[in-house]
């Protein structure tokens, strides 16, 4: 959905108050969930889950953000992080925590609802059984509550104000995070993590994301970047890029880039496409093709900072003759036709899957 998740948390809460008195029962809920993305588990998280264990039977991990592929905001596999989490209990507890993951759907309220509704009666079996929802209260607790009307909430203070977002960008930068921020089951996944080549590549890209934002320190505020990319359909393919550099170097993106000052949003994309597919339609088919757009503004759907694009979805008219001819160029590696059935978000950057769900309607 288009908020969630968040880090560290995706569920808000009311006062734990509210939670009806059972006096014969000390768990008070058969289930309680906790939504995160845990990248990476720390000790706020623990604290959630050590209350949640005292108040219900069973306690539910949504693991948010799974697959996809590893990026500086998400580093980590839902089995990496599932060993962070149960890692960090006895065995009798780790066997009461489950461990769901949990896949996004920017731009898409209802889907992820169905996913968090699935994910939690992949354990329960139902979906009318003593379930509540635990997690730290926010500003925006009342908008989330609303999400799930029939599920009660627990609020737990927030632990030392920790936040996932600055243990995980020290660590891809070299660091290895404290004792007192992260539980020892973390660090020992961290430690692992650090010797692979996955890490390596991600230690890179922090550090040419750190320069990258450098540049930008000495303006007056915060800068946000214009984007445009381009989806293009004919006969149930899609036509994609794999990046040439950082960010997301090796991964499969939609044509597009920034705009230059003095172009259209609609010329920038056209431009954009056609620098680096190559694609073998002749501009004015090209331009008249064009079925829709749509402005996707995660705030967190660049790891290079505010960053708003414009797709626009072009469908080209079926051809006996076969799929245009298209060949990589500029910051493209390569460009090629991809049939609809075969994407895969793992491979996607940033948040193209979902722009093209979104879009098409898959």
């Amino acid at each position: 959905m288009s908020v969630l998740p968040k880090p560290d948390l995706i569920v808000d809460t009311i006062e734990s108050s509210v939670i009806p008195e059972r006096p014969n029962d000390p768990k008070h809920y058969h289930y309680l969930v906790f939504i995160g993305r845990f990248q990476p588990f720390h000790s706020g998280h623990k604290a959630v889950i050590d209350e949640a264990l005292k108040r219900a039977g069973h306690v539910i991990m949504l693991i948010g953000s799974a697959n996809l592929p590893r990026s500086l905001r998400n580093p980590f596999t839902v089995a990496e992080r599932s060993a962070m989490i149960k890692g960090a209990y006895s065995a009798a507890d780790a066997a009461r925590i489950h461990c769901v993951a949990l896949d996004d759907a920017l731009y898409n309220d209802t889907r992820w609802l169905k996913y968090v509704q699935a994910g939690v009666k992949s354990v329960t079996g139902d979906l009318q059984t003593d379930i509540g929802l635990i997690g730290h209260s926010k500003d925006s607790s009342s908008y989330y509550l609303s999400l799930f009307p029939s599920w009660a909430s627990v609020s737990v203070p927030n632990y030392h104000n920790l936040s996932a977002t600055p243990i995980r960008d020290s660590y891809l930068m070299g660091a290895i995070p404290t004792h007192e921020r992260t539980p020892e089951s973390t660090r020992k996944v961290l430690n692992d993590f650090k010797q692979t080549d996955s890490y390596q590549l991600l230690h890179e890209e922090a550090g040419f994301i750190d320069k990258y934002k450098k540049r930008w320190e000495s303006a007056p505020y915060p800068p946000t970047f214009m984007t445009v990319d381009a989806l293009v359909v004919q006969s149930g393919h899609i036509l994609l890029v794999e990046r040439r550099a950082m960010p997301g170097r090796g991964l499969w993106a939609l044509p597009g880039g920034f705009i230059n000052p003095k172009e259209t949003l609609f010329d920038a994309c056209v431009r954009e496409l056609r620098e680096e597919t190559l694609l073998k339609v002749p501009e004015p088919a090209l331009r008249g093709s064009c079925h829709s757009q749509h402005t996707f503004d995660d705030p967190y759907r660049s790891a290079r900072g505010r960053t708003i694009t414009q797709a626009f979805y072009f469908q080209l008219k079926n051809d006996i003759k076969g799929l245009p001819k298209v060949k990589g160029g500029d910051d493209a590696a390569k460009a090629f036709w991809l049939p609809l059935a075969e994407l895969d978000a793992k491979m996607m950057f940033e948040d193209h899957y979902a722009i093209i769900t979104k879009m098409v309607g898959l």
